[in-house]
């Protein structure tokens, strides 16, 4: 996809005055970052912070390229190439107000399986200064158990064949990096923007390992001069639906085939470790810091882990939107709970971060009935989030001797969730890698009570801590004889 000002500009030839335009010169943007896995997190967050910039007159060296390697990114790359590269986004407050502006960071979209040899190109480009990430938890090869990249998986073991194209991230950016140095262009930052502890220490150690396997003097030079900063980024974005499209037409005269809602709260606090340059991030109301850890985890175990606190329970007791379980007080109590007594004393002090009003504000944020964000898709995905937001919590607090009692009923809730069958016994769509797994460990939990938390590939040995196995089996229990609001009554009202 190239910029195609008559596409963009269909895109807004019906629009209200309300619509905030991108009334910067596009033409003359350059790409000098390369985004992959464009979807509606990194349009809420990360185009949205160049934007900003390219509306103040800066960053025009840093707009965005888009690359997908999915076959579900084939959609978007048809949509962004349909419309210029210009979508909408939404802010919806919780007074029932809207915002909405449309964004013209991204000016070129590649497909990778259409075209391998176009994309590692353009990562191995000049302009190009940052390769940012936003492919999901589980997108980087990780295994749960080791915290080691995995060099097994099919994928990974085609690309490290000699003369393989590459079809994966780590192939793809592992060629770039390597066209890069023999060709003297210079190393780039590789700039992870996923929920995950330590991403950029993470995203290192992945592609290192890659490049190690393949060549190992490459590895050795990305390990010298590639930067992989560490990042915290936060902001609600569900799923967009065709009523959110129906909405935005309705009321902003924009027919846009794959708009962007979210909620107004916006946060990206960010290492300030670059190889090649960066924009001016701070001018788009980035934090840059020299410690990114005290936020990440501040944000993966408490509005994180809150999440599945609200997603499992939520849909066994039959809400639909994560608003509806925020704003039941009983939920609301258990997710205080939760974060009060067993969260935070995990956590170091955060700078400039009231902790009690953090946990207040995520409260309020969840609530938001205008967002609309669904349990379903925050149930989703479970064994790439679990392992890495919630479990941390549980064996730290078995460690200090702190309690776990409401951890613990939060995996419990995932195992009851996982049977597939919900309280009215109305089928529940397990999505996950590893949802054929997970479903018939839980539906053999009714004889064997551990049978869900006994895979050590996600959740180490918890099963060998009696502590933790009593209080998990008493909630398991709970969920199966009286239900999930039943269960969460007797956890806020007990001991």
């Amino acid at each position: 996809m190239r910029i195609e000002e008559p596409a963009a500009s269909a895109l807004l030839a019906e629009a209200t005055e309300a619509v905030a335009r991108p009334e910067y010169d596009r033409s003359g943007l350059v790409a000098g970052i390369v985004h992959v896995g464009v979807g509606g997190f990194h349009r809420a967050h990360q185009a949205l912070v160049i934007d900003r910039l390219l509306r103040q007159g800066l960053a025009r060296e840093y707009a965005i390229c888009g690359v997908g390697l999915l076959p579900g990114d084939q959609r978007m790359r048809d949509v962004l190439t349909e419309q210029g590269g210009l979508y909408t986004l939404v802010e919806k407050h919780p007074d029932g107000r809207r915002d909405a502006r449309v964004i013209g960071s991204i000016i070129d979209y590649l497909y990778a399986p259409d075209n391998p040899e176009a994309v590692l190109e353009r990562l191995a480009h000049p302009d190009t200064k940052i390769i940012s990430l936003t492919v999901t938890e589980g997108g980087y090869n990780i295994s749960p158990v080791t915290g080691d990249f995995d060099l097994s998986t099919p994928a990974v073991v085609a690309d490290l064949a000699p003369d393989a194209v590459p079809q994966t991230t780590f192939g793809l950016i592992t060629e770039a990096l390597r066209r890069r140095r023999d060709r003297g262009t210079g190393p780039v930052t590789i700039m992870s923007c996923d929920n995950i502890q330590g991403n950029g220490h993470v995203a290192r150690d992945a592609y290192t390992t890659f490049a190690r396997a393949k060549d190992p003097e490459l590895a050795e030079w990305i390990a010298a001069e590639v930067r992989f900063p560490n990042s915290m980024v936060d902001r609600i974005t569900p799923v967009t639906t065709d009523t959110d499209r129906a909405e935005i037409a309705e009321q902003f005269g924009v027919r846009d085939g794959w708009p962007v809602v979210a909620e107004p709260f916006f946060q990206w606090v960010l290492e300030d470790h670059f190889a090649a340059g960066r924009p001016e991030y701070d001018r788009g109301e980035v934090q840059l810091v020299e410690d990114v850890e005290p936020y990440e985890l501040m944000k993966l175990r408490l509005l994180n882990a809150s999440h599945q606190g609200i997603a499992y329970f939520g849909h066994l007791a039959g809400y639909t939107y994560a608003h509806e379980a925020a704003q039941d007080p009983v939920f609301a109590t258990f997710l205080l709970n939760y974060m009060n007594t067993e969260a935070i004393p995990t956590l170091r002090p955060v700078p400039g971060i009231d902790l009690d009003d953090y946990t207040k504000t995520l409260i309020e944020r969840f609530s938001n009935a205008e967002v609309k964000d669904t349990v379903a898709r925050l149930a989703a995905e479970s064994s790439d989030r679990i392992p890495k937001w919630l479990v941390p919590v549980i064996k730290a607090n078995l460690e200090s001797g702190g309690p776990v009692r409401l951890s613990a009923a939060i995996v419990a809730s995932w195992a009851r969730y996982a049977e597939g069958v919900d309280e009215k016994g109305e089928p529940i769509t397990v999505v996950d890698r590893l949802a054929d797994q997970l479903t018939a460990a839980a539906r053999t939990q009714r004889e064997d009570k551990t049978a869900f938390i006994a895979d050590r590939e996600l959740f180490g040995d918890l099963i060998d801590d009696e502590r933790f196995v009593a209080a998990y089996t008493e909630a398991l229990d709970s969920l199966i004889d009286n239900g999930a609001h039943a269960t969460l009554e007797r956890l806020i009202t007990t001991g």
